[in-house]
């Protein structure tokens, strides 16, 4: 039996999603207000004698580097330590949204901070439109407006305006999904390199979009494939698969070191170079224990497949379901964990479907009355963590803390 899910008129939609979202980003920006009050000045603020603004206090930590970026692009020679280590530079960042703020610099003669902000909130009001239309056919418009509430609200959703690519990566992650349900191949093509060159998630990326072409093939007897539709469904997948190498490829290119990009990731880590798996293992030992953090590392792959693979999650698709899958999976093998962390949770927003109870087969119970009172005190929860986040991670301690 077909579901059939009540929607209000496409334009209508749009406009109770950016509602949504502006209301969560001013939320957000009463809380980096009030944070900011208890921010010591310093170099990274504009100065120790400078008192501390709104801009200048949404381009901390890596929107330092993002502007250094902007204002005088990526070195031709890596930095070496005497030991022979690469030392931190610009190649860990990715240069579209650097480049892009550079682009906006020079048509309106504004500064970094206020260009990268700015930039960061219009592209998540658009991400947020395109994930409520990514959701709404799945989950119905109820239940499409409350995950982009969620989401909106989430504790290191404070990213989504800051001098950060989470915002852009999130446009064009949705915006790449988004085609792909709509088997827009050449246009998931081209929305696949510029993901390339704004954030290493083009691996998983490529699983999702292999996941997606074989079910399109073995639906071919019902739905016949023309030759050019093969041709753009493989573009998709060598797009990604040209994508997860772009960048690697151009910082070898420019330094002439093959390994500049993995050189320079390792050197921000613990380890001499990148190794998969073993730093959660580490790192879970050191929180939790010898006992108890191999069983957490057991455990939370677990409620993560439960959550995706059970009936509670049907209506996500299977595009949504692998990616809740493919990218977690991704984390563990290149992710060097910390307080990091949770920026990277931010585009895991499918399992906001799952946490609001809307992912069940028939979603004609995703009623307002049904799912308020699940996200009525996720949202309380999200924005109190919100506030920690900024406070905790955020806000600069000198003469040295931890980043978010």
């Amino acid at each position: 039996m077909t579901t059939v899910l009540s929607l209000r008129p496409r334009r209508e939609f749009v406009l109770w999603v950016l509602a949504i979202y502006a209301l969560a980003r001013v939320v957000t920006t009463t809380i980096l207000v009030v944070v900011m009050g208890h921010q010591v000045p310093s170099g990274m603020t504009g100065g120790e004698d400078v008192p501390v603004t709104y801009f200048p206090f949404t381009a901390l930590w890596d929107g330092q580097w993002y502007q250094l970026i902007a204002e005088h692009g990526y070195p031709s020679t890596l930095p070496v330590s005497d030991s022979g280590k690469v030392g931190e530079n610009a190649w860990a960042f990715y240069p579209l949204f650097p480049y892009l703020a550079r682009a906006v610099m020079a048509v309106t003669g504004l500064g970094f901070p206020v260009v990268a902000s700015t930039i960061a909130l219009l592209c998540g009001f658009a991400a947020a439109v395109l994930m409520g239309l990514l959701l709404r056919g799945r989950i119905g418009d109820p239940a499409a407006y409350l995950v982009v509430a969620l989401w909106a609200s989430f504790p290191a959703s404070v990213t989504l305006q800051l001098a950060y690519t989470e915002s852009l990566a999130m446009l064009l992650l949705v915006g790449y999904l988004y085609a792909l349900s709509r088997e827009r191949w050449l246009v998931a093509t081209v929305v696949a390199l510029l993901v390339g060159l704004s954030r290493p998630i083009a691996v998983p990326l490529g699983v999702v979009t292999l996941v997606v072409l074989v079910i399109r093939w073995r639906q071919r007897a019902e739905r016949p494939i023309a030759t050019r539709e093969y041709a753009a469904m493989a573009a998709s997948l060598v797009g990604c698969g040209v994508a997860g190498l772009l960048w690697p490829a151009i910082a070898w290119w420019r330094t002439g070191v093959s390994s500049a990009y993995t050189d320079t990731m390792a050197a921000w880590r613990g380890y001499a170079t990148v190794e998969p798996f073993t730093p959660w293992l580490d790192k879970a030992r050191y929180f939790l224990g010898d006992t108890w953090g191999p069983v957490w590392l057991v455990v939370v792959p677990l409620v993560l497949v439960a959550m995706v693979a059970g009936p509670w999650a049907a209506r996500l698709g299977a595009d949504l379901r692998t990616w809740a899958l493919a990218y977690p999976a991704y984390l563990a093998v290149v992710l060097d964990p910390y307080t990091s962390i949770f920026r990277y949770l931010v585009p895991l927003f499918p399992l906001l479907v799952v946490m609001l109870g809307a992912g069940w087969a028939d979603a004609r119970g995703n009623g307002w009355r049904r799912l308020l009172w699940r996200a009525v005190p996720l949202l309380i929860v999200f924005v109190v963590c919100q506030y920690w986040w900024t406070d905790e991670l955020w806000r600069f301690v000198p003469p040295s803390d931890y980043p978010p």
